[in-house]
């Protein structure tokens, strides 16, 4: 092998790891962005749940309700 089919070879081959290291490296802004967004949709999941409380909860006093209002107009009047 001559000294410039060698060369091509380095030059070649820093390309590559050059390109390995840009391509797997972590960028810290990208690192935070999905920290931040993975706060967020944790976030969001627990507000639906918390939606999903209050809408069962207000169902059961509305049924509770509504039992009371019929067992009050069924039960006979005091006099």
């Amino acid at each position: 092998m001559t000294s410039e089919a060698l060369r091509k070879i380095l030059v070649a081959g820093a390309a590559v790891a050059a390109l390995s290291i840009v391509g797997c490296a972590k960028k810290p802004a990208d690192t935070a962005a999905s920290e931040a967004a993975s706060e967020a949709t944790a976030a969001a999941s627990d507000a639906a749940a918390a939606a999903s409380d209050a809408s069962v909860a207000a169902s059961s006093a509305a049924m509770a309700a509504s039992s009371a209002a019929g067992a009050m107009s069924a039960a006979p009047a005091a006099k």
